[in-house]
């Protein structure tokens, strides 16, 4: 099977030469039989690289060690769980994995428009195979997942995947990270083809709109699931930490988020074309970024896969290549991209989408700086400049609180031009909301608490009423004109206008998390070196300490110490934390024991036990950590009810006597 997955890349290679060849030239000429060409092109390689997947996976299931690859990321003591994971968990495969994904998500684009967009399909096949063409040289010269180990090197077991990745999140979030990164490789070749092609109207979003959101999602599900894997594994009682490599997850997102809001105004409106055509090109060129990173050992990082130098000039080259040329075609296009249509109004949905947009480009202007400050230094200077998460959090907090503003500002306004009468009527109640969730906690917690945190409650008060109210008025008036119940009525709102109000879901998820943030405030920590029976506090909690044992196993040793958990003297949980040193690895690791409620997490480390029996016990108690990721499930919802497939709803003709009133109007 091994062979087969080499040829299988080698004649994906060979095909996607074909396939970028026949698509220029079909797409200079306009010639049909070539732009065929190039289209089934795209699909051969993509059941190439399928197939190049299955060979990987059945090496890996098979416990085949004659493949460097498998010797260096498996074992035989893995599940097959986690041996199948290893595929993403070395650097040939995850490279294997990207390029297959980009030709999933591709390939379906291309099927699904190969009637409605003939012109644009050449292109868009170029775009996406010169993206797997990258990644096949880089698979069949450079680090070829399938390469034998000489026969002298051979052993009867590998080294095994790295202890840290052996948990179930991690079977989850790489391959959600890559679909979101590779996802928006679609709406990026459709623009590519638009911009080639000179059809620059709504056709190449609307085409795409599915695949962005469908990225989107993935990638947002992604981040969330690697801070839920650093707070169960890492030991550390967090779970966002600014590093590098979360950095470069975080940084196409904020782009993509900007693209889909914009977006929004050209189809509604038919303004900012450049605009939305320079944010997906930001989007991809920040997630073909953010790979490089991961790759480059540019950056210092636990997460980083290599510091191979010749990554590093090839990587960068490739994506260099790639804006170069997207952002050349945009330049040349410039004069048919401007709009006729200008702002009417500084106070109207679109100006606040604007903005919305400018402020996620200084969070991303601010996170890619800073993250690359120890290179920038370094270069310049010889030393490397490191920040750590504290100026982070102070410089990105005030432009998450003025997002979350303009977040619950935006339904409230008009498109064109907002009336004063109608903006008191709109902002009154939600406005009374936020302030008294504001003022009361800053009340009862003065002098205990920030203004981030205060702020961040009344916004978050603020822009749950807006949603309540937006949901609130649609539904009433689609009961009172519709007579329909009012389940019926609010999965009337998600049918006939999906975005708008599954986009409300996404907004409310997005006010849980930030709520879930802003716990942090309230975060508390103690560090004890405990002998048996005695005890840590962690008011109002105690934890008494009982014993250590030995860990002794096969791979790994360590203790476990137990400590029984109080409340107020009422016994709540025995915690059991773990500290490990895995042989092979020689990695130490600490396995938290962590106490759960909705209100708040007690977090517990056990950081090392002496001859005598005494241990040094490390507690965290963390409040409204659970609310993130309560906060994503129902962002993940939104997204769901955004992407819910639904049948044509035929209007309901009103009577001309019957005028139909401003709540309706917006409901429908």
């Amino acid at each position: 099977m091994a062979d087969v997955g080499l040829y299988a890349i080698r004649l994906a290679l060979l095909i996607a030469g074909v396939g970028i060849a026949a698509g220029l030239y079909a797409g200079t000429t306009r010639r049909r039989d070539f732009g065929g060409v190039a289209e089934r092109s795209v699909y051969l390689v993509f059941g190439f690289q399928g197939l190049a997947m299955g060979a990987l996976f059945w090496a890996l299931a098979s416990n085949d060690f004659t493949l460097s690859y498998v010797a260096r990321h498996s074992a035989r003591s893995m599940g097959l769980e986690y041996r199948l994971g290893a595929l993403w968990g070395g650097q040939a495969g995850s490279l294997l994995l990207w390029s297959f994904l980009l030709l999933a998500f591709g390939s379906a684009g291309v099927f699904a428009n190969r009637h409605t967009h003939r012109k644009l399909i050449p292109w868009v096949s170029v775009c996406l195979l010169a993206n797997a063409a990258f990644f096949l040289v880089l698979l069949n010269f450079l680090d070829n997942p399938f390469q034998r180990l000489p026969h002298d090197a051979i052993i009867s077991d590998g080294q095994g995947l790295n202890p840290l990745l052996q948990h179930p999140v991690m079977l989850i979030h790489p391959v959600m990270l890559y679909l979101g990164f590779t996802g928006f490789a679609t709406p990026f070749a459709f623009a590519f083809a638009a911009l080639m092609t000179g059809e620059l109207g709504t056709s190449w979003f609307r085409t795409t709109r599915r695949w962005s959101l469908l990225a989107w999602l993935a990638l947002s599900a992604g981040i969330v699931l690697g801070g839920r894997w650093a707070y169960e594994v890492l030991g550390w009682g967090g779970y966002w930490a600014w590093d590098p490599v979360e950095n470069a997850s975080l940084m196409p997102w904020l782009a993509a988020t900007a693209y889909l809001h914009s977006v929004m105004i050209q189809e509604k409106r038919g303004m900012l074309k450049t605009w939305n055509i320079v944010l997906i090109g930001l989007t991809y060129t920040m997630c073909l970024f953010g790979t490089f990173l991961t790759r480059s050992g540019i950056v210092q990082s636990v997460h980083a896969f290599t510091d191979a130098g010749w990554y590093k000039p090839l990587f960068l080259g490739y994506v260099v290549v790639m804006a170069t040329v997207f952002y050349a075609a945009t330049f040349y296009r410039r004069e048919e991209l401007k709009s006729p249509k200008k702002l009417e109004s500084v106070i109207s949905r679109e100006s606040s989408f604007v903005l919305n947009n400018w402020v996620f480009m200084v969070l991303l202007a601010v996170v890619f700086g800073f993250t690359l400050l120890p290179v920038f230094s370094e270069s310049l200077g010889g030393e490397r400049l490191t920040l750590g998460p504290k100026f982070f959090n102070d410089v990105t907090g005030p432009l998450v609180l003025l997002l979350l503003l303009l977040t619950g500002i935006a339904p409230l306004i008009a498109w064109r031009h907002a009336s004063l009468t109608s903006l008191k009527r709109q902002f009154l109640r939600p406005a009374l909301v936020g302030g008294v969730a504001a003022a009361v906690p800053a009340a009862i917690f003065w002098g205990r608490i920030g203004y981030w945190t205060i702020l961040c409650w009344g916004l978050s008060g603020f822009v749950t009423a807006t949603i309540v109210q937006e949901y609130w008025q649609a539904i009433r008036a689609r009961i009172r004109r519709q007579n329909e119940s009012p389940w019926g009525a609010f999965m009337m709102l998600l049918q006939r206008n999906q975005r708008r109000y599954g986009g409300y879901i996404v907004h409310l998820g997005v006010v849980m998390m930030l709520l879930g943030i802003s716990g942090a405030a309230f975060n508390y920590e103690s560090l004890e070196t405990l002998r048996i029976g005695e005890s840590i506090h962690a008011p109002p909690y105690r934890l008494e300490y009982l014993t250590a044992e030995p860990i002794t196993r096969q791979h790994y040793g360590g203790a476990t110490a137990r400590l029984a958990l109080y409340r107020d003297d009422e016994p709540l949980a025995v915690m059991a934390p773990e500290k490990r040193m895995y042989w092979l690895e020689e990695q130490p690791s600490s396995i938290p024991s962590i106490y759960s409620t909705w209100l708040e997490d007690v977090y517990v480390i056990l950081n090392n036990v002496e001859a005598d029996g005494s241990a040094t016990i490390k507690v965290y108690r963390n409040p409204l950590v659970n609310w993130i990721w309560l906060g994503a499930i129902i962002y993940a919802l939104g997204g769901i009810a955004i992407l819910w497939p639904h049948p044509q709803v035929q209007p309901v003709t009103q009577r001309a006597s019957q005028p139909v009133g401003p709540a309706l109007q917006s409901a429908t």
